[in-house]
This record gives C-alpha cells, structure tokens and sequence, in this order.
C-alpha cells in the first residue's frame, strides 16, 4: 500500500512508500486523500506528521508517465484532485508535519508546502519546484504557496530556472523552519509532534485556521474571523481546564476538545 496511517501517542504518522520516487498517480492521491481525512477526523489524534518511507526521496511529485498522452480533460480532472488532496492539509484543524530526509521535487514540495511546520534532515538532497523543465507551471499550489512562505524574487527564481536548493539553503530561505542531522531527526520531528500532540491542541488547530483564513481575507475579515475561533475555544474543555490549571497554579491537562 502506498499511503499508511498509524497513531503514535495522540500523533498521526501518514507515511508515503511508493518506490522509486513516491510519484504519485490520480490512485495514490486518492489514497492519500483518504489518509489525511482519517487523521484529520480521528478525535484520538492530535497532531500530523507526513513523512516518507523510502530513503531517498520524500516525494518527486505527479508520475509523469501517466501524463504523457493525458487528454486536456483527463489533465484538468488530474489538476483538481490534486488541488482537492493538498487543500485538505490547509483546512484541517490540526498542525500537520512536513518531515522532508530526502530528495522533495514539484508536486512533492508543493505537498509539503501545504504542511503547516517542515521539518528537514541535512544531507544531500534538492528541494525545488522544477515543473518549467517540462514546459509547465507548478500546479499543485506551488506558484501561490511558495511566494507567500519567502521572497517574490527568490520563489520566482526557483520557478522559472527549476534550479532546486538543499536542505541548509532551504532552512536559510524560510523553506523549512526547522533543520536537524539526519541521526537525530526522527526523534526531533516525533518530539515536536507529542509536544503539540499533549497540549491544547484544539486551540492550535484554531489558530491556524485564523491564520490561514485571515491571510486571504481584508484585515477587518481576518480579524472576524479570530473573534469566531477564540469564541468557539472559548467554550471548549480546554479552555475551561486552561483558566483553571492557571488560578490553581497547576499545569493544566488539556484533551483536545
């Protein structure tokens, strides 16, 4: 199977494995789509973490041999699902986990784009956007995500050259936020996710609602949008528990609802 699901202690391991180079098909974007909407209404996780499970590569992005000789239609109805796969990450009310130790191209960094938090390991390995070899664009979300995570010039750039940075640049760039030697990287990705995965989890995945939504809205919009999630937190047990814990000066023991 390529895409498998497994709970770790409140976190939610989404692992791809599809040698060589976890390209992916119409079949493993279903799968995956199928995956993240496991996790995503699982009450039993609270955090996500999207990781490969070969060595070399976190994912190549679309198998372009299912492209060639695609019908314009069959093309487009391949473009949605993978838009409809990817916009998933974004509205899923929980923080999910890039954890990129290998090779993350097109539609596989489009992907990992999408994650709220990307981890890296270091080596030697691209990351890049390199559709325009092609004679295509990123059309995974690349060319929208990209250039609201770093620098027009430098997303631009990365686009229209294919070049691909490694994972040290990247980190540089604000690619990835967080960037670790490949023997602790594993532990470094897991001790992030049951971190957040213990905490007030709902309230995190709330507050990257706001963000999210608030970024393709007016301020005053954004702003809308803040007062309706912290007025849902606000009724939930975790806040209840929060305020408390803080009065009886005790660390709190939040449940994620």
């Amino acid at each position: 199977m390529a895409i498998t699901v497994e709970n770790d202690g409140g976190v939610g391991i989404v692992t791809m494995t599809n040698p060589p180079a976890n390209a992916y098909t119409k079949p493993v974007l279903a799968d995956l789509a199928a995956a993240i909407d496991e996790v995503r209404n699982d009450s039993d996780v609270r955090c996500i973490v999207l990781r490969s499970g070969l060595e070399k590569f976190f994912c190549a992005g679309a198998d372009i041999s299912v492209l060639d000789g695609a019908t314009p239609a069959s093309f487009a109805d391949f473009l949605t699902v993978a838009h409809e796969t990817v916009d998933m990450i974004g509205r899923t009310p929980k923080i999910v986990i890039a954890a990129i130790a290998g090779h993350c191209i097109g539609g596989g960094l489009e992907l990992a784009l999408a994650c709220d938090i990307r981890f890296a390991a270091e080596g030697r390995f691209g990351l890049g956007l390199a559709e325009v070899g092609l004679g295509l664009s990123p059309g995974m979300g690349g060319t929208q995500r990209l250039p609201r995570l770093i620098p027009r010039g430098q997303a631009l750039h990365m686009m229209i050259t294919g070049d691909t940075v490694g994972p040290r640049e990247a980190h540089e760039m604000g690619i990835v936020e967080r960037l670790h030697p490949v023997a602790d990287f594993d532990d470094a990705v897991m001790d992030y996710a049951r971190r957040l995965a213990a905490g007030p989890s709902l309230a995190q995945g709330h507050i990257k609602l706001s963000v999210n939504q608030g970024l393709e809205a007016s301020l005053a919009q954004g702003l809308a949008i803040e007062r309706a999630n912290q007025s849902l937190l606000f009724a939930s047990e975790d806040a209840g528990e929060g305020v408390r814990a803080f009065l009886e000066k005790r660390k709190p023991e939040f449940n994620g609802r």
